[in-house]
């Protein structure tokens, strides 16, 4: 398959605008004879929704929560960043797409990249209108702070909350087009398949999670907006609904996946204090910028933080990386945390942790502004760990995070199949091999107000005389009998181990093998053994109730049986790329620092599968990823 990105001509600055001035248009009246289906509430899918209805379009928008507001980028904490150069620091456009294509490792497109940034310009001032309570300077400008892998303050933030923020801002634009008639909403819907008739995408199969009924879902065209799927590892900062299955039905229906391996670990997530969790908490990036991150110098250290003198402190992230100390990136930073736990410096309990240290800025800043940046995210801390992190250091370590792969899309955000676009983490497109913080948020947000509205028009421009879709179509009819025969083929397995012991087991296998660090020996043991966890789910997997009623294990259990899919997926990626590049270290490909060792002449391209059936090896395509307007450098941050 020849993978075309479909990046318009001309300068790198002039090409979104070239775009969008040279794509298709629906006029008015036609917008109400074209369906679209949006799956995913968050900041992705509510604001794509939004748009939209807005512009007139029939949408019916899915999600499994019982309410849209509970989408999981109402987690996110830190902030969103954009280059308004409010702080006057030297930020542009351009640095903050040098900053992007950098912290991803030079693994992303240059197109994409740019026309992020440039939209980040107007999404502060759309999310202001929304009123977005955005942190002030005190004469009522908006301020920034930094975050990891730059130089410069370019994030805006609502204390910890700009998650919960934004998406309140985008939930309401969402229920004024519920109000308005132009979006249908099915909250505690879950979309298990999806429906193509003569190659394109026409619609989704989904479970009522309330009743157990399967409702067939046509359309013109469907949006994913699903998340990612960093919680195939278990232990996480997702919450326990987080899944990939919507993302991983359209693999298999003939979307590829572009660069599985590449999930981030976070380096400031509360560290597991036992067997019993089910989630990890993360702690904001943010906190990095006055928190100093250190570790004992000395082995299986027992004194409590406060009385270890300075001298006897390692500030490992200042000492290895000045330049931006304990602003390096995530994957960097994750990778060191690591080494130093595991080379015996870790802290805490279970010595699994480091330290996060406010004493500094807390005597320089006084209390009351750490409090007033941070204050939410100190009372979580002690309401979780007990420990007032005024008074003594938090104690952090590396989480599964966020995943920059996901499905494989061109510069319109359409995947393999047409009609199906995949949108914010649900796609590959922007981070490359590493996200730097606060461009989750960005990407989410850009990608369904600003990108998708233009990109799905120009798509759809084609449809008006398609005519209604119908849902009677034997498509539909094969589509959800096949859904229907896995269901009653999970609940009659009847077995004696739970899902969640097959959820943790795979978790601690990828984590292992394919986690922060990785190498050849290792992958090719982890795909053994997710073959073999695999067959034995199929056969002892316990499953109470019945398919035709409320039924969370089964749920869980459809989601577990495609990370055992995905997690495999994920080894063969890492088994095929000879590099090390942000989130995917290769232990045999590593300085003698122990720095990531990027292989541009063989490997600067997208990895994009193909489903080969189970326990096949999957389909490798490759997209050639061309630097025009910037020169892959060696990435470091001395």
């Amino acid at each position: 398959m020849e993978l075309n990105a479909r990046i318009p001509d001309g300068p790198l600055e002039q090409k979104w605008e070239n775009y969008k001035k040279n794509a298709k248009l629906v006029n008015p009246a036609n917008r109400k004879k074209l369906d679209v289906i949006v799956v995913g509430t968050g900041l992705a899918g509510a604001s794509v929704a939004a748009s939209l209805g807005e512009m007139g379009y029939n949408i019916k928008s899915f999600c499994f929560q019982d309410s849209p507001r509970r989408a999981h980028s109402v987690a996110a904490q830190g902030g969103v960043n954009a280059a308004k150069n409010y702080k006057n620091d030297g930020d542009s456009v351009y640095r903050m797409f040098v900053d992007t294509i950098k912290g991803g490792d030079f693994r992303a497109r240059e197109a994409n990249v740019y026309r992020m940034a440039e939209c980040s310009l107007n999404l502060i001032d759309q999310a202001v209108a929304q009123g977005v309570p955005f942190g002030r300077e005190y004469g009522g400008y908006l301020n920034n702070r930094s975050f990891g892998g730059v130089q410069v303050s370019r994030t805006f933030y609502a204390r910890g909350q700009t998650g919960q923020q934004l998406l309140l801002g985008s939930y309401q634009a969402l229920m004024r087009q519920v109000d308005k008639g132009s979006v249908k909403l099915f909250a505690r819907h879950e979309m298990l398949d999806l429906v193509l008739i003569d190659g394109k995408a026409r619609g989704i199969i989904a479970r009522n999670l309330d009743t157990g009924e399967i409702e067939r879902h046509a359309a013109h065209a469907v949006v994913l907006a699903t998340g990612g799927y960093g919680k195939i590892y278990y232990l996480s900062t997702l919450a326990m609904g987080c899944n990939g299955s919507a993302i991983w039905r359209a693999h298999k229906k003939g979307a590829l996946m572009a660069s599985p391996s590449w999930i981030q670990i976070h380096p400031t997530s509360l560290p597991q204090s036992g067997d019993y969790q089910s989630k990890l908490t993360l702690m904001s990036e943010s906190l990095r910028n006055d928190g100093r991150i250190w570790v004992p110098k000395k082995e299986n250290e027992e004194r409590p933080p406060n009385t270890i003198p300075e001298e006897e402190r390692d500030y490992y992230l200042e000492r290895r990386y000045p330049s931006f100390g304990n602003l390096a990136p995530r994957d960097i930073s994750s990778r060191a945390a690591k080494e130093r736990i595991d080379a015996g410096f870790g802290i805490g309990p279970l010595k699994n942790a480091v330290y996060l240290d406010f004493s500094k800025a807390i005597k320089e800043q006084g209390i009351e502004k750490i409090k007033e940046k941070y204050g939410n995210l100190f009372d979580m801390y002690l309401k979780i760990t007990g420990y007032n992190a005024y008074e003594e250091p938090m104690m952090i370590s590396p989480s599964a995070h966020f995943s920059m792969g996901g499905l494989w899309v061109d510069y319109e955000l359409m995947s393999t199949i047409p009609g199906l676009f995949a949108l914010g983490e649900a796609n590959f497109a922007d981070h490359g091999a590493n996200r730097l913080g606060a461009n989750s948020l960005l990407q989410a947000s850009v990608d369904g107000y600003f990108i998708a509205p233009y990109t799905i028009a120009n798509y759809l421009s084609t449809e008006i005389h398609t005519g209604k879709i119908d849902a009677d179509n034997p498509a539909f009819a094969k589509a959800e009998e096949e859904v229907k025969a896995k269901l009653h083929q999970l609940a009659g397995i009847q077995g004696t181990k739970t899902v969640d012991y097959y959820h943790k087991t795979v978790g601690k296998i990828l984590y292992d093998y394919c986690g922060l660090s990785r190498n050849k020996e290792g992958l090719e043991k982890a795909i053994k053994e997710i073959q073999l966890l695999r067959a034995d789910f199929n056969q002892n997997v316990k499953i109470p109730a019945d398919v035709d009623s409320i039924n969370i294990e089964l749920e869980k259990a459809g989601r577990v049986a495609d990370y055992l899919e995905i997690g495999e997926l994920m080894c063969y990626d890492a088994l095929t790329r000879n590099e090390s590049c942000g989130a995917h270290f290769r232990e045999e490909y590593q300085t003698e620092e122990g720095e990531a060792m990027r292989n541009d002449e063989a490997y600067q391209f997208i990895s994009a599968w193909g489903w080969n059936g189970l326990s096949q090896e999957p389909i490798l395509h490759k997209e050639q990823l061309v630097f025009e307007f910037i020169k892959p450098t060696v990435r470091s941050y001395k």
